[in-house]
């Protein structure tokens, strides 16, 4: 089990190894994941994270593993969300300012390793541009980790047949919803969405070599209706997100051993 940052006292935080210990930052975001999922999909998701990462490192026979779990930051930067009901965003310079003035306290305190969890994709490019900022004005070691491991063939079989355009809000996360929380979920009201514009197109993609900053409105039903979401949910279920949390928490731990290791 991964200890959490909020839990200790002021007396225990001080007995806490602060040049080893890696600080773990969620971070998500609160915004529209479809007809079907929560808005806080993506905080679910990082909470989740935290345990299921706890139980890979048990296994791995890293259950003193030099870790503490910092509260999630549960609001992020999705522009591309904001015209969908119940979307939050930051302006990008208020959330980099955030998440530096949370480094820097920690810093203070004397950690100098953090790794920030991403749960949501729009929040990579600010945190991209931190870890660098944070080096080179502090000294500290800010990693980057993903929460999805959406590549990986053991998650990529999750994915129902047909469903070619599975993205945000879709059944990849659904299910990781539905792992938590199945009540969360209103799959009878699920549509699918696809990126119309970007179909057909043999070089211009939502990703890749040659894209465009790609926004919500950009993914509509076959009717044409702007959806936000990629993909068809509909088949999403709780053992498809175990599935995929608990291959998304085994892939990060090689990696954590290593960051361990890391001498600035």
């Amino acid at each position: 089990m991964i200890r959490k940052y909020r839990e200790l006292t002021r007396l225990e935080m001080e007995q806490v190894d602060k040049e080893e210990t890696i600080v773990l930052i969620p971070v998500g975001a609160l915004e529209q994941h479809g007809n079907q999922a929560p808005l806080g999909t993506d905080d679910i998701i990082a909470e989740a994270m935290v345990e299921y990462l706890g139980k890979a490192l048990e296994e791995a026979g890293e259950a003193d593993f030099p870790i503490l779990a910092f509260p999630v930051i549960p609001v992020g930067l999705s522009t591309e969300h904001k015209n969908f009901c119940g979307s939050i965003t930051l302006k990008p310079d208020t959330y980099y300012h955030l998440l530096y003035d949370i480094s820097e306290s920690l810093y203070r305190h004397g950690f100098r390793k953090i790794a920030f969890l991403v749960c949501h994709g729009g929040n990579l490019p600010v945190i991209q541009i931190l870890s660098r900022e944070l080096r080179s004005e502090l000294g500290m070691s800010p990693f980057i980790l993903s929460s999805g491991a959406f590549g990986h063939p053991d998650v990529q079989a999750t994915i129902s047949e047909g469903n070619h355009y599975d993205f945000h809000g879709g059944e990849m996360e659904t299910s990781m919803v539905m792992a938590v929380d199945e009540t969360l979920v209103k799959l009878e009201t699920s549509e699918a969405g696809i990126p119309s514009a970007f179909v057909g197109n043999q070089t211009l993609k939502t990703g890749g070599n040659v894209t465009i900053g790609w926004v919500s409105e950009d993914w509509k039903t076959a009717e044409g209706k702007p959806i936000g979401i990629g993909g068809d949910p509909g088949g999403a279920t709780a053992e498809k997100g175990r599935i995929i949390l608990e291959t998304s928490a085994k892939v990060l731990v090689p990696g954590l051993m290593e960051i361990r290791n890391w001498k600035a």
